[in-house]
């Protein structure tokens, strides 16, 4: 692991190709790399970018089942249903107050309240 030693350290450039190429092929994993030549993975992660490597970036696979998509599809489903029925409401109450304040002003009242 790397301690702070006082050294700073510096990689040449042949060496970090070699690195990637290592890790390329798969033998070790990112992780035992930087333990066996003592390289920061914050380095790596640079190195990686630098020579345009996104294929050894660390990725986030997701998996579901089928049962876990339906149930996904049903809840989005239900949760547009919530929706337009939010908004229908919304609009049945303005619809509703605005009738209420003409039939006011038009019994003469100056607002709904009276």
């Amino acid at each position: 692991m790397y301690t702070n030693d006082g050294y700073v350290r510096r990689y040449s450039e042949s060496f970090k190709p070699k690195v990637l190429v290592e890790l390329t092929k798969g033998n070790h994993s990112k992780r035992q790399i930087t333990l066996t030549y003592g390289v920061r993975s914050s380095a790596m992660n640079e190195w990686i970018k630098k020579y345009n490597r996104k294929d050894l970036m660390n990725t986030r696979l997701t998996v579901q089942t089928d049962d876990e998509l339906s149930r996904i599809k049903a809840l989005q489903k239900e949760l547009k249903q919530l929706k337009d029925l939010l908004i229908k409401k919304d609009l049945e109450k303005l619809v509703n107050d605005s009738s209420l304040a003409v039939a006011a002003q038009d019994l003469g009242y100056k607002d709904v309240e009276n």
